[in-house]
């Protein structure tokens, strides 16, 4: 698959986790964290905040990895 097919598809899938992640994370925080001290919510979205990125990184090196030759 060329690199410019695997970036376009690989933006669109990024744009996506990152949508559904957002979503998934907040409602989790509004159902389970409402009566929670103010830590526990910096604690969370500190944590949710950057969980995101390690399905994003492995996503963006397949998205860079060049075609193998045959």
């Amino acid at each position: 698959m060329p690199v410019r097919l695997k970036k376009l598809i690989g933006t669109f899938v990024l744009l996506a986790l990152v949508i559904i992640y957002a979503v998934f994370a907040t409602a989790y925080a509004s159902l389970y964290l409402g009566d929670a001290p103010g830590y526990v919510h910096l604690l969370y979205f500190l944590v949710t905040g950057l969980l995101w990125v390690v399905p994003a990184v492995f996503l963006i090196r397949w998205m860079e990895r060049e075609p193998r030759r045959r």
